[in-house]
């Protein structure tokens, strides 16, 4: 991009000693009890090129809007939150996936950087959930990752904004992205797909805690069907659905019990399948798989009375893995 070349950086950084500044950063927020910086400035000359008829005229706006943006933090943030909620708004909503998940990280940093009870006016966090929970039905990894990391820091303050209010829900918002987000797993073949969306499910399980047992009959087919299949040499969607299970028997143990035989099968199957494969699986993944299989046995064991080692009197004899011996 011409306007990122060396010669705008030369002209950055004499524009930034000019102003007697240390860095980027700090021309953009302002010194240190300085009561503003240049960032208000920015968006002003950014105005007219960020809106709906004007910013695709205006390829480079969106660059400068998110690069400026970007550097700037809380509590210097908040002050501008009118200024530049619409523009990430407007970069989320468009058609292009480029776009869209530029937009959606703006919305993620703004999010981290602005108060809580800031966002909580005006309805604005119930507007971020309603575009970010749209976009959960797309078919691109990149922007479904991004959605779901902007989503898990989101929801806590839409869950603290309803609570002041006094709006109680029989399910939470946490319920519904939840439930939407397993309905996809359960259906979705593709391996990057499923990478991404095993990769923010154990947070989900955590932040649930026991309330996960509203979910669990769906969560399990999905557990079992993604430790069935191998996702490549790092097993990144194995990995987190080990990670999912043994937060799942953390939290919801009193309901475990009887879904025994169906999560016992699955993981000495897992077992079975990393000693026996023969694939370009690094050395040490396979180690991680283990140990975290063995993790869930022990769990399963503790929160079944003894069940496991009941179970897999049997299994010592064939069992080459230490570990599963001993928590047997």
């Amino acid at each position: 991009r011409g306007w990122s070349a060396e010669v705008s950086q030369e002209l950055l950084e004499r524009l930034v000693r000019a102003a007697g500044c240390g860095s980027v950063e700090e021309f953009l927020r302002g010194k240190e009890g300085d009561e503003e910086g240049r960032f208000g400035a920015v968006m002003g000359i950014l105005k007219q090129q960020l809106t709906k008829d004007t910013w695709k005229r205006n390829p480079a706006s969106k660059h400068v809007f998110s690069w400026s943006l970007l550097r700037v933090r809380r509590p210097w943030l908040c002050p501008h939150l009118e200024r530049v909620l619409p523009p990430a708004l407007l970069l989320s909503d468009d058609f292009q996936e480029e776009n869209k998940v530029l937009g959606v990280r703006c919305l993620h940093h703004i999010v981290l950087n602005v108060p809580g009870a800031d966002l909580c006016q005006f309805n604005r966090a119930q507007v971020l959930f309603h575009a970010l929970y749209n976009h959960l039905y797309s078919r691109e990894p990149a922007l479904i990752q991004a959605v779901l990391l902007c989503l898990l820091d989101l929801l806590p303050v839409l869950e603290r904004c309803q609570r002041h209010q006094g709006q109680a829900r029989a399910t939470s918002h946490w319920d519904q992205v939840l439930q939407l987000l397993l309905s996809h797993m359960e259906a979705e073949h593709g391996l990057a797909l499923r990478r991404v969306y095993a990769g923010t499910l154990p947070a989900f399980v955590s932040r649930l805690g026991i309330l996960i047992v509203r979910h669990l009959k769906r969560l399990e087919r999905v557990i079992v069907g993604y430790l069935e299949v191998s996702d490549g040499p790092k097993e990144e969607a194995r990995l987190a659905i080990l990670e999912t299970l043994q937060c799942t028997i953390e939290h919801a143990w009193p309901r475990v019990p009887c879904r025994l035989p169906v999560l016992l099968k699955a993981l000495l199957r897992l077992l079975w399948d990393v000693h026996t494969e023969r694939g370009p699986t690094p050395e040490a993944v396979r180690a991680a798989l283990l140990h975290r299989a063995t993790q869930c046995l022990i769990l399963l064991d503790h929160c079944c009375q003894g069940q496991v080692k009941e179970l897999l009197q049997g299994v010592h004899s064939s069992c080459e893995e230490n570990r599963v011996r001993e928590s047997a």
